[in-house]
């Protein structure tokens, strides 16, 4: 049977840098209050120029110009978003023309900040079947900048917009995706939603006066959730796959809260396993959390020949609610220069709960090691003085929703 496996890692991040302080004065809370609840201290915004297909390319040709691979080479684009550019076409056909990959099938996938793992799933099954010496791009993309209401507290504090890509064809037998698994809740549906603005509530004036196209998310529901889910769906993947807990050395979560990772972290029970974090800089990406992660750890020289990494979506869209654990791979080594530098902490086992590194918590950590890089070597970043997307003001005029004032609102196989 054909073995695939990830050949290549690539991510952008735009250049805007929004801090705790910029996001709190909108929120109404403080920049401790967020490192306590979430470990997040900044994240980045898109350009008001950009869509999510501009860093969904930009992410996507990182990958492959890592693998030297062309993109007319490419059978299949999979892009997972919930921030379509339009809804309609779908987001990965303009990614397609973008990118020059003339010879791609193209599609999205829409499972929220589960969807790479779904991405990645389908197009393994899709290049399992087709000839050998074919690729896929798997992309996880999002700007949740432009779908927040920066006074609710419970959603501003946590996201930011970033891509992330990984490249999948042929790998040796002793490589590539062991196992996946896909699990779909779809009785907890309302714990995360944008309510308005598809058949069953279609945009109108009541739905903007109310906010309703705006991210929803019951933050306790979410939390109880994954700590009642996750373990056991890690547990049970890793035992279909047939792989030893102890043979996990690299653990990357989809990056929705460090405090809430940092509690369900000893439950997961990975003795040997480093669990990879990049929220502190970057947030909650969205879908791209998962990839951006990946190829942080990647380019700086995390992972060494066969080396088991396992990966962990867990998400939901207006119908879907889940944790999505994907088994992973060995990674050949990437070079270190790449479109990030550092972002990434390091938590090694055993981790007793509580706050993650740089979170305060009524839940001190106990025992393990957090190691953090060395400085970006990219340029500086650009801060910006109003993190709210252009837009906000004139969604304003429309909705009668007042928006912050300026300055104030708001990355189991071998």
């Amino acid at each position: 049977m054909t073995r695939i496996g990830i050949v290549a890692t690539g991510s952008y991040l735009p250049e805007t840098v929004v801090s705790n302080e910029e996001i709190a004065r909108g929120a109404g809370v403080s920049d401790e209050w967020i490192v306590s609840k979430t470990g997040i201290r900044e994240r980045r915004r898109a350009d008001d120029r950009d869509a999510t297909s501009d860093l969904a390319a930009r992410a996507a040709l990182a990958a492959l110009e890592q693998a030297k691979v062309r993109p007319e080479d490419v059978a299949y684009i999979v892009l997972a978003t919930s921030t379509p550019d339009h809804p309609q076409p779908a987001t990965a056909s303009i990614v397609q023309h973008l990118i020059g990959a003339v010879n791609a099938a193209a599609f999205d996938i829409n499972a929220v900040c589960s969807g790479f793992v779904y991405a990645t799933t389908v197009a393994e099954r899709l290049l399992r079947a087709a000839e050998e010496g074919r690729y896929a791009l798997v992309i996880g993309a999002d700007i949740y900048s432009r779908i927040l209401d920066y006074s609710d507290r419970k959603t501003a504090i946590l996201f930011g917009d970033g891509a992330g890509a990984v490249l999948l064809g042929t790998v040796a037998e002793s490589c590539g995706i062991r196992e996946t698994s896909l699990l779909t809740r779809g009785d907890q549906y309302r714990l995360i939603s944008v309510p308005a603005g598809g058949s069953r509530l279609p945009a109108n004036d009541r739905t903007l006066q109310e906010g309703a196209h705006f991210f929803k998310m019951d933050g306790r529901g979410v939390r109880s959730f994954v700590q009642d889910n996750l373990p056991g769906a890690l547990h049970e993947l890793l035992d279909r796959a047939g792989v030893d807990r102890e043979q996990v050395r690299h653990f990357v979560p989809h990056q929705a809260n460090g405090v809430m990772l940092g509690e369900v972290w000893p439950e997961i029970g990975l003795p040997r396993a480093t669990m990879h974090l990049a929220l502190e800089r970057y947030g909650n990406t969205g879908s791209a959390s998962v990839p951006v992660t990946l190829d942080l750890a990647h380019r700086q020289g995390e992972f060494a020949d066969g080396e088991t990494v396992l990966m962990a979506g867990f998400g939901g869209d207006d119908r879907r609610r889940g944790a999505h654990p994907v088994g992973a791979h060995r990674l050949r080594p990437a070079p270190r220069a790449g479109t990030l530098g550092g972002g990434l902490s390091h938590v090694r086992t055993p981790h007793r709960g509580g706050a993650l590194p740089g979170a305060r918590s009524r839940t001190p950590a106990a025992g393990g090691a957090v190691r953090r890089p060395p400085p970006a070597r990219t340029p500086a970043p650009r801060r910006r003085t109003d993190p709210r997307p252009a837009a906000a003001g004139r969604d304003a005029a429309r909705t009668g929703r007042r928006p912050p004032a300026p300055g104030a609102g708001g990355g189991a196989g071998r």
